[in-house]
């Protein structure tokens, strides 16, 4: 059985996420920290984690699955389209140095 992740831990990832990971619109980025995006990810990603279910078709799907709202909610886009390839690379980066950063501490999952 998976260890509860500690919100500490849950806010660590969600800095990393918030601080590395952007929104690329026309060539501008948004950091997800600035977009307000990065905790709520960060706790979706430690539910599948916690579950065992954190792979790369789980990670997509999160992304897949936010929707972010544009021109003042007139339109939503999945956060999926918004986050360039190297952004959603470095992602799963971070998600796959979390969980080592997490299973050296003792977690087991």
């Amino acid at each position: 059985m998976a260890d509860q992740i500690a919100t500490v831990d849950v806010e660590s990832l969600a800095a990393d996420i918030g601080e590395k990971i952007y929104i690329d619109v026309a060539k501008w980025h948004l950091f997800l920290s600035d977009a307000h995006l990065h905790q709520s990810l960060a706790e979706q990603f430690c539910n599948l984690l916690e579950n065992g279910l954190l792979e790369e078709p789980q990670i997509l799907q999160v992304l897949s699955d936010v929707s972010v709202p544009l021109g003042g909610g007139k339109r939503k886009l999945p956060l999926i389209d918004l986050v360039p390839a190297v952004g959603q690379q470095d992602l799963m980066d971070i998600l796959t140095n979390f969980r080592h950063r997490l299973e050296e501490s003792g977690y087991s999952f």
